[in-house]
């Protein structure tokens, strides 16, 4: 029972913040797939895991999608823009 439960706090934490990170995107105008991926990559990785926990193929897979989608975020995260904090 603990682990539906946990199953759906995920899921509602993971659709929030895909929507908060959306809002974010376009309040900013920020625009283009190449500073998306990231973002993307990480939530592959929750959504892996979770995948990997409810089908009990949290071995050797899962790690290495995880490592690939971490490798990948890490290798775009070159064309986030950056934000210059005002000193006011």
């Amino acid at each position: 029972m603990v682990h539906i439960i946990l199953t759906i706090i995920l899921i509602i934490a993971l659709i929030f913040s895909v929507y908060v990170v959306i809002q974010k995107r376009k309040k900013s105008g920020i625009t283009g797939i190449k500073s998306a991926i990231p973002s993307i990559c990480f939530f592959l990785i929750a959504i892996t895991h979770l995948l990997a926990y409810w089908f009990h193929f949290a071995g050797i897979l899962s790690w290495s999608m995880t490592i690939v989608l971490l490798m990948i975020g890490a290798n775009f995260i070159r064309y986030m823009p950056e934000f210059v904090k005002s000193s006011t």
